[in-house]
This record gives C-alpha cells, structure tokens and sequence, in this order.
C-alpha cells in the first residue's frame, strides 16, 4: 500500500533536500530555522545540514526574526537576493510585498499600505501574518536590517547616517534591531567585515586608469552646487545573469540627458537619473567580469540618505535582480524552438522601471511606431518638460517629466498624431490628480482594465505597462509584429496550413503565435523578450 505525502511534507522534503545540496539556486526564496542553535540561514548555507526534526522554513526572515532566530554570521541570509515569488503571485501578499519593499510602510504606515490595497489595516496584517508569518511592520523592520547591515559592511558612511538610510526612527532602534538580528552591535559588525575597495571603484579605476573612481565622484561632495549623499554599494543577484542583455534593452530605450549606457567593455554600464521620495538623484550601476559573477555593482547619488533602501528596491525591480533564471530558461527550453534561444542567452532578464508613470507614458508615446522613433519623441519630451539635473555621471542632464509636466507641455513637445498627443495629455492628467493609479502593488487585471477603459490605450500598451510596472511574467503582447518576426525567425511553428500560395494574414499569425505562447506560461514575458531578440539583426543580439 503507497501513501501519498501531503502538499506540506512534500514542501518540506524539497526545500531539505535544497538545503542537503546547499542550493544556491533557492538563497533569499525561503530560509532555514534551526531551533538547536537559535539561528536561521539562506539554504547555500556550508555549515553542517541540521537534523530535519531542528528545522522550520520560513519565507521571510521577518518571519524568522519573530519566531526568536538570529541570523546566521557565516552565510548571512540578508545579503542573498530576494525572492522572484512576490512577482509571481497575484494575490494580496505579493502587491503588499512589493509596496513594502518599495519604502510605502516607512513613509505612510500600515494605514497608507492597507489604503493602497484596498483593505482594512487589520485585515492585512492578518493576511500577511497568516501567510508570510509576519506583519507589515515586522516585514518593513527586516528589510530596514537588511539595508542597515550592507551600508554598515559596505561603506564608510558614519553609523549614525547608517540608522536614518535604512529608514530607523532613532539610532537606538537602529543598534536595538541590529543587535536582535544579527547578535552583534553595528560598530563590532563593521570592525569584522573584510574591507576591500568597493568592485565599483576597482572596475572603473581598471577601465579609465588609476584615480578615475575618486575623481568622478567624491563621497560626500557635491555636484552643480548641491550637496548629495554619494555610495557604492553591491547588489546580489542570482546566476546566470544575462546584463548585456538587459543594459542593451535600456540603451536601445535610453530618453537623451534622463540615461545614458555603455555596452563597449567587457563591463556593461548604465545610469539614470531619478525621482525618489526626498528628492531627485541618480544611479549608475556597472556588471560584467570587472564586477565578478553574483553581484552588481551600483553608485548612487541621492538628495538625502533616507532615499538609499527605495533606491536599491527600484533598481533591483529595473534590472529584474530577483528572478530565478534557472526555473524561467528550465521551462522555456522545453520547448524545441525557443531551447536553441535561451542556450544562446541563458540568464535573460525582464526589465522593469524605476518610474511607473513614466512607463505609461513612453507605451503610449511608444504606440504603433518604432522604438527608435518613440525614443526621439521621448528626448524631445524630457528637453523641453523635465526638470534640469547636474550630475557627476556624463550625459545625464535631466529628469523624465513628472505627469504634472507631460500635461501641461506634452502638446507643445510631441510631434505625434493629434490623438495620440490627447491620449498622452489626458492620461498624464488622470495619473497627476490620481484618477489613474499606476503602481507596483497593483492588481494586474484592475491595472489593464483601467488602461484598457482609456480612450487611445490598447490592449498591446496595457499589457506593455504590466509588464514592465509589475514585472508580470507572464504578460503577452498580442499582435506585436516585432514578436511575429522573432517567431519566424526563431522558427516558430505557429501550425498555420501552408499551401505554398496562399500566405496568412497578420491577424492570423498573431491569433496563433498568442495560442502558441499559451505552453510558455507563466513565462510568456519571457519568452516574448527571446523573440524580440530573436528579430534583431544578428549584429545585435
């Protein structure tokens, strides 16, 4: 007679089994509580496998922390990367993790996080509790810890302008929650960390020569007049990581004087200017073998230090940091036509934003013409409507124009078709005075639905704008014609009759490649990032 393992003892069995094989694959996706030792650790963890009768798993460690576990000294489960499951689900407790880790508790509570889910505060913490193992404010608490805990190891800057950066009331929270967690002071972590030249000053200073890194950028300087907080800081990120691949996607997009990029190097760079809760800022970041493999290297120059934690969320989202390469290439190289594909590019990584409203925006300046056209459109725009900005980083001169701005001088800046100009002045205009909410804690149908209700918007834009402003894997543009002709050149068979005289129309083609895409889920953005490739000239793949 055979039993059958219920859904909770097979969960088990494959997250100890990770663990027994120190997985990598699964660090920052669950964690590791041992009740002998008191402590928890990301599943790569080299210490000895505890016994499975000592271990609990936990998807966050908020959850472990209020459950009494400190973390772990040897593989310090707060530097791993996050996990990619907060982009996956849908539900409730996904849109709120993506809020939180975008600074919303920090800045507006629980009540400004429950307002923007659309629920009773207590009926999220009850949901959040009962999901994740822990409440909001308890999960805002970690991811101030994690941040804490990279600046103290990873910078210079003084610990008192640590605890305010990470988003800590006072520095006795701050040495407080610092001690819970990790069982050492700040002071004491810092003296134990191996310092070394943070891998954005050895790149660089190995690309322009010696000096180059202190004398672009000074920590603690100021530019054009202005006096900016200034750091290099790492960032984890799971192997392979394809940032050729996704710097390329961004330069191809890069808005004139708001990003400028570099694809020349062995290393990839690219850089931005940004729009953060206590004002505007840049960020350059910086990948390749200079950098070394897991990580990416980011120097950020921020109005104030509060903004470094919201910072680092919205690059990590932009540059898709938290994926789980293995599991999106294992799946799309079943099939036979997309495997030669993702052989070719393994690590491909989905784009995100640092600026929901500012996707908007560029997919519907974006409508129905190229993408070097709509990124002419869009420099014109930023010239004559953003906001001028003096940076250390060359090229970057402005910020992309507020909603506020795109309605006022949308009209005198685009030279698009008199409804397409309405369409972008209209909705800039619902985003700025919040009848249109865009946000990264949407719920994926209410945000196409609302896109979708708007006079000028699509389909293709809404499902554009989910893609990028929620990351949603699983986003399908249908009837792209750039992803018709990765299909056909990627040999696509789309299970159209072929006669040798009659060819199908578009709408058909598309029609089927759409019921073709249906076996890629739920990584159907995914795959529609390997045919847009795919379509490229060769000399640009």
């Amino acid at each position: 007679m055979t039993t059958t393992a219920r859904p909770q003892e097979r969960e088990f069995d494959e997250r100890y089994r990770a663990i027994a094989a120190r997985d990598t694959r699964f660090d920052g996706q669950f964690f590791t509580a041992v009740r002998s030792t008191g402590i928890y650790c990301r599943p790569s963890c080299p210490a000895r496998t505890p016994k499975p009768e000592n271990v609990t798993f936990y998807l966050t460690s908020a959850a472990a922390h209020e459950a009494g576990y400190r973390a772990c000294k040897r593989c310090l489960p707060e530097a791993a990367p996050g996990t990619p499951a907060w982009d996956l689900r849908h539900d409730l407790a996904g849109r709120a993790m993506r809020l939180i880790a975008d600074g919303v508790v920090d800045r507006e509570g629980t009540d400004g996080l429950a307002a923007r889910l659309g629920y009773s505060a207590r009926h999220v913490h009850r949901l959040l509790a009962a999901e994740l193992g822990a409440g909001p404010l308890a999960l805002a608490r970690a991811q101030r810890a994690q941040t804490a805990r990279s600046l103290v190891v990873g910078t210079d800057l003084p610990l008192a302008d640590v605890a305010f950066a990470a988003g800590f009331g006072s520095i006795r929270q701050f040495n407080d929650t610092m001690t819970e967690v990790f069982a050492v002071a700040p002071s004491e972590l810092r003296a134990r960390a191996r310092r070394r030249p943070p891998a954005f000053q050895q790149a660089i200073r190995r690309a322009d020569g010696p000096g180059a890194a202190t004398d672009r950028l000074v920590e603690g300087g100021s530019v054009g007049d202005v006096a900016r907080v200034r750091l290099d800081l790492e960032l984890p990120v799971r192997e392979p990581f394809d940032a050729r691949g996704v710097v390329a996607f961004l330069a191809a997009r890069a808005v004139d004087g708001v990003e400028v990029a570099d694809l020349a190097g062995d290393d990839v760079r690219y850089a931005r200017t940004l729009l953060l809760p206590h004002g505007p800022g840049a960020a350059e970041v910086l990948a390749g073998p200079g950098v070394g493999p897991g990580r990416v290297a980011v120097r950020l120059e921020l109005a104030s230090a509060a903004d470094v934690s919201v910072a680092v969320a919205r690059l990590r989202r932009l540059l898709d940091l938290d994926a789980d390469p293995v599991a999106v290439d294992t799946a799309l190289a079943d099939d036979p036509s997309l495997a030669p594909l993702v052989a070719r590019t393994p690590g491909l990584r989905l784009p995100g934003t640092v600026d929901p409203h500012e996707i908007v925006v560029r997919a519907i300046v974006g409508q129905q013409i190229s993408v070097a056209a709509a990124r002419t459109h869009l420099g014109r725009l930023a010239a004559g409507a953003g906001t001028p900005f003096s940076s250390a980083v060359p090229g970057l001169t402005r910020l992309f124009p507020t909603a506020a701005q795109v309605a006022a001088s949308a009209a005198d800046h685009l030279r698009l078709p008199a409804r397409s100009v309405a369409t972008v002045v209209d909705t800039a205009r619902a985003l700025d005075d919040g009848t249109l909410a865009v946000g990264v804690g949407d719920d994926g149908d209410s945000l196409r639905a609302a896109l979708v209700a708007r006079r000028g918007i699509g389909p293709w834009t809404a499902a554009y704008v989910a893609m990028r402003v929620l990351r949603d894997p699983d986003s399908w543009l249908d009837g792209d014609v750039a992803l018709l002709a990765g299909a056909a050149a990627a040999g696509v068979d789309l299970g159209l009759p072929d006669d040798g005289e009659t060819t199908p129309t578009r709408a058909a083609r598309s029609r089927a490649l759409s019921a073709r895409a249906e076996r890629w889920a739920p990584w159907r953005s995914y795959a529609a990032l390997h045919l847009w490739r795919a379509a490229l000239p060769p000399t640009m793949q």
